[in-house]
């Protein structure tokens, strides 16, 4: 439960939020983790909010993934503790996705924004992607965070970065996840300006080969969307601290013993037939126009 880096936009930032973080699983821990709930994952994201790469026995967790058959892995990161070596690792242990936090396309407001970063890494690990492409059938996504300071940079998106060395684009507006350094989270000074600039981007995207996400426009600030009703029903966070729900004990019951207990059945089937308003999550999740290449 920590990371390497202060990214301005992250809530890292925030010294008293940071000292509640704590707890790292035992690899025994990671197997009871995995033997509770791998079997029904679609998906396993390995990294929300913290920097997996401080783990020292990464490969453990996407080799656990395999074993028991979760169809896809991804590994979210900042890439700054990557190197060509510990890529391939992964890779060989069988991760399918490296996605990428990325918040500033020149080096001044990359290092800037993502403090104590280095720029000359970040592209490191990208050549490394590129040239372990040839080898291995893996994808590389950026995940890029903009705000009214960094915005403009990406119509020279591509002028930094190599098409060749990563597959998905995902350009997501600023949100407030905290007591942040960064906190001017105002777009209504892009909103003119933003649907000319993602047509560039989208171009450009065609032009590589590269699978974009983005909103078709800079949502409203309360605006509330399909993906945030389903999305307490079908993610299950896992951390030191927390599993899927407050009171599963999943050192000595099972996911399907605690279901039961608490009538996970019955709540699932009963919100199918109820609508929006009444499914309102406190999360505003993106919903994007993605853009198959």
């Amino acid at each position: 439960m920590a990371c390497n880096l202060r990214c301005k936009m992250c809530y890292f930032t925030d010294a008293d939020y940071v000292k509640t973080l704590k707890g790292q699983f035992k690899e025994e821990e990671l197997d009871q983790v995995a033997n509770a709930i791998f079997k029904r994952a679609l998906k396993l994201q390995i990294g929300c909010g913290t920097e997996p790469t401080l783990y020292k026995n990464l490969e453990h967790i996407v080799t656990l993934g395999k074993t028991f058959k979760v169809p896809y892995i991804s590994l979210t990161t900042n890439a700054n503790l990557l190197d060509e070596e510990k890529i391939e690792s992964l890779l060989k242990a069988g991760l399918n996705e490296f996605t990428i936090s990325l918040h500033g396309v020149t080096k001044e407001s990359y290092e800037s924004f993502m403090k104590k970063a280095s720029y000359e890494k970040f592209h490191n690990a990208f050549k490394a992607f590129q040239k372990l492409k040839a080898q291995y059938n893996f994808r590389v996504r950026i995940n890029y965070t903009f705000n009214k300071d960094n915005f403009y940079e990406l119509k020279d998106f591509f002028k930094h970065f190599n098409g060749e060395s990563f597959d998905i684009l995902q350009i997501r507006p600023i949100q407030k996840i905290g007591n942040t350094e960064y906190n001017d989270f105002d777009l209504d000074s892009l909103r003119e300006d933003y649907p000319d600039l993602i047509n560039c981007i989208r171009e450009n995207c065609k032009k590589n080969n590269i699978t974009l996400l983005a909103p078709d426009h800079i949502p409203d600030k309360k605006a509330l969307n399909d993906s945030s009703l389903i999305f307490d029903y079908t993610f299950c966070y896992v951390s030191p601290q927390k599993f899927w729900k407050e009171g599963f004990n999943w050192k000595q019951e099972t996911f399907n013993d605690f279901s039961k207990k608490i009538g996970w059945s019955n709540t699932l089937f009963s919100n199918i037939f109820k609508s929006k308003d009444t499914l309102k999550t406190l999360s505003n999740r993106l919903n994007y126009e993605i853009e198959f290449n």
